[in-house]
């Protein structure tokens, strides 16, 4: 089981989303920025890195949201879900083919990646 840390990042009563990169695993699909938990990292400080090194974006992590296990053919994960607020002023793509700032009533307008569409039940 691998651990994968994702953020609920709120800015204007919306949250980020970001669509993977078309050249990797689940390329197109949209989903919450996050990624792998480094060993003997926290969760909270994991969020923070991979916000900055996705979007080269500040954040600061406020609550545990919930987790959800999803299985891959390849892979199970253990998706942890953390409500985030964006500090910085600007985002950079440096991963992603795109992002956008949605509702939840937004959700059924983008394909998002069969773990992420989970959180949907928790936010």
């Amino acid at each position: 089981m691998i651990d994968v840390v994702a953020g609920i990042i709120w800015k204007d009563n919306k949250f980020l989303i970001a669509k993977r990169n078309a050249k990797k695993d689940q390329g197109n699909l949209w989903e919450f920025p996050g990624r792998k938990v480094e060993k003997g990292e926290s969760y909270e400080n994991a969020l923070v890195r991979e916000i900055k090194e996705e979007f080269n974006a500040d954040i600061q992590v406020k609550e545990y949201i919930g987790e959800k296990n999803h299985h891959y053919p390849e892979k199970d994960i253990k998706l942890i879900f953390y409500k985030a607020i964006l500090i910085s002023e600007n985002i950079e793509l440096l991963e992603h083919e795109d992002y956008r700032w949605i509702t939840k009533e937004d959700k059924d307008k983008f394909e998002f990646t069969d773990a992420d569409k989970a959180i949907f039940d928790l936010i």
